[in-house]
């Protein structure tokens, strides 16, 4: 039964540094088809997070001022969610539904001791939400006798 984090987690996830150009950044994203991510120092701490909007503004404001994008670190955002390895499927699916509607992540990062050691995106919490559900019909169906047929407990 999926019930935790770590069963849900990506373990292959892109990591971007606080010192990585911005446009560098925006590569990365745009490559591996994802929306952020977690940013990391030399020791996998984590410092921020970085998304698309974050690159976008960056990059709306250098061509404004016909400037260079800048660092990943001038444009990250606080990591204002975090999820612990051991944290259940429905306190997780909790934490996304109730994120500001203005801005919002569609993932965060997983930690052990104090290191990102995962990624969960929206999209995870939603198949591990339909396969519990898919396991619980099952169970219910399983228990039920067959139609025509009488309990005998």
């Amino acid at each position: 039964m999926i019930s935790t984090a770590k069963a849900i987690m990506s373990r292959n996830f892109v990591r971007f540094s606080p010192d990585m150009d911005i446009l560098e950044a925006v590569d990365l994203i745009v490559r591996h088809n994802i929306s952020g991510g977690p940013v990391v120092d030399n020791l996998g701490n984590l410092v921020g997070v970085i998304s698309e909007i974050d690159c976008m503004r960056a990059a709306v404001q250098a061509s404004y001022h016909a400037s260079g994008a800048g660092r990943v670190k001038e444009v990250m955002r606080p990591a204002s969610v975090i999820i612990d390895i051991g944290d259940s499927v429905m306190s997780i699916a909790k934490r996304f539904a109730s994120q500001d509607h203005q801005y919002y992540y569609r993932g965060f990062p997983v930690m052990k001791n104090n290191r990102v050691v995962g990624r969960i995106i929206l999209r995870d919490v939603l198949r591990a939400m339909s396969e519990m559900s898919d396991e619980r019909v099952g169970t219910a169906t399983d228990a039920r006798p067959a139609a025509g047929t009488r309990r005998t407990s």
